[in-house]
């Protein structure tokens, strides 16, 4: 395998990471967090600033938190950029506006390294049991040359189509779990103001049409008041952000998802940002004034 540079060491890229060395990567990281680098060196990892990353690594994977950082240290001065030659290949797994990404992979290709834009689902488990799914976009040959390394931190990874397409799949994915935990939590609240045991409705329902991966990987974690991140209210808050913004540059009327982000929104004033995105259920529970909790 190539040399490989890993930028990002938060709660999905430090997992990831491990898992490279774990499998044998010769694997050189950067992030601003020390003692993330420091972890990670102590697993095997070499550490380099971002030029020495563009300069050493054939392959670079990025997984920052948005689209404005992962353009700065891409593109930024002495950033990985600045160093890279031609037939590398960048590859971004931060969630971000497929116009954020057409802009890299255009950059890129004015020097001949290639980029593909590469989100993932699975949260914070999926990070750490290299089981993530990675939606991809960019050009065939260099989605190919990813290939080894999807393999090692995820169980599966389509390429959808040209620049660009990798990050609308994400966007569309956030929408439908977003939404879907959204009207869990409604639901949910409802049932325990009526007087109904949570976990009993959970056990009841979960076998028909209204399962689903959302319900069983929330609720248990609900019902626990457990909402210590796998996915934080703030990467959420961002992505939905990210797709009303997409929604109206292409006339797309999104009314639930556009709903959805005022919740965040409200979510963000009462301090919930740092919660898992199951903590959505605290809003439907302060307009209810009622709590989903285990029945004693």
């Amino acid at each position: 395998m190539s040399k490989v540079g890993f930028v990002g060491l938060g709660i999905m890229g430090k997992p990831m990471a491990k898992n490279m060395l774990a499998a044998g990567v010769d694997l050189m990281v950067n992030d601003l967090n020390q003692d993330a680098v420091e972890e990670l060196k102590a697993a095997g990892a070499t550490a380099g600033t971002l030029a020495e990353i563009g300069a050493a690594c054939d392959i670079i994977f990025m997984i920052l938190p948005s689209g404005e950082i992962s353009k700065a240290v891409l593109l930024g001065e002495n950033g990985i950029a600045s160093t890279l030659t031609a037939g590398k290949i960048v590859c971004d797994m931060a969630s971000v506006t497929p116009i954020e990404s057409k802009e890299c992979y255009d950059a890129l290709a004015k020097i001949g390294v290639g980029f593909i834009d590469s989100p993932v689902s699975g949260g914070e488990p999926g990070a750490i049991k290299g089981t993530l799914a990675f939606m991809a976009g960019g050009d065939q040959k260099d989605f190919d040359a990813l290939m080894p390394y999807y393999d090692i931190m995820g169980s599966s990874a389509i390429l959808v189509g040209g620049s660009g397409s990798g990050s609308v799949t994400k966007l569309a994915n956030q929408i439908i779990v977003n939404n879907t935990i959204a009207i869990v939590s409604e639901a949910f609240v409802l049932a325990s103001k009526a007087g109904a045991d949570p976990v009993k409705v959970y056990k009841a329902i979960r076998g028909g049409l209204a399962g689903s991966a959302v319900l069983d990987a929330k609720i248990p974690l609900i019902v626990e008041r457990n909402f210590v991140p796998g996915g934080k209210i703030s990467i959420n808050h961002k992505d939905i952000k990210n797709v009303v913004n997409t929604a109206h540059s292409l006339d797309v009327p999104i009314p639930y998802s556009a709903q959805l982000y005022e919740i965040l929104q409200t979510m963000k004033i009462h301090g919930h940002m740092n919660d898992d995105h199951g903590g959505i259920v605290q809003y439907f529970e302060a307009l209810a004034d009622c709590k989903v909790e285990k029945v004693d």
